[in-house]
């Protein structure tokens, strides 16, 4: 950088300053000049966070640690450093995401922007298990009794046999 700004030409400055309209040109512009030079590599952790798999670049490096990292089939430290082309998989709140790394970017960036920097190979999330509702209380009954608690858990599959 030779000092003289952020780096970042007064065009597209301009362009991502007073854009309300939702248009993402200057987000993809600006997510560009974020990535680095051709061949260059960014941390995986970094990497999970800016395309927004996880919401924390510290959440990012405890899944490295933890092994719920892969990439190309091998578990991954946090500073492994991501190319293109690479295939990131991600066991996340029970889910597991598979992702070809398209772009390599170093900050964050909106949704839109992030979902063009690869491409999602993710099986389906499965469905929602359907929650049984709370017991149905009358309002001001207060504190249940013991024998209604243990009739409570013995609907829920929670109380002791007797």
């Amino acid at each position: 950088m030779d000092g003289a700004g952020s780096g970042v030409d007064a065009t597209t400055a301009a362009s991502s300053t007073g854009n309300a309209t939702g248009d993402t040109t200057a987000a993809v512009t600006d997510a560009v000049a974020a990535a680095p030079a051709n061949g260059e590599t960014v941390r995986v952790d970094s990497w999970i966070w800016s395309v927004r798999l996880v919401k924390t670049r510290s959440m990012g490096a405890t899944a490295c640690r933890g092994g719920h990292v892969r990439v190309n089939g091998e578990r991954v430290k946090p500073a492994y450093a991501v190319r293109v082309g690479d295939e990131v998989r991600l066991r996340h709140a029970d889910r597991e995401r598979i992702v070809i790394v398209k772009r390599v970017i170093r900050k964050r960036v909106g949704p839109p922007v992030a979902a063009e920097c690869y491409v999602d190979n993710s099986p389906p999330p499965p469905p929602r298990e359907a929650v049984a509702p709370a017991g149905i209380r009358d309002r001001g009954a207060g504190r249940p009794t013991k024998r209604d608690r243990r009739d409570l858990e013995r609907l829920r599959g929670l109380g002791s046999p007797e």
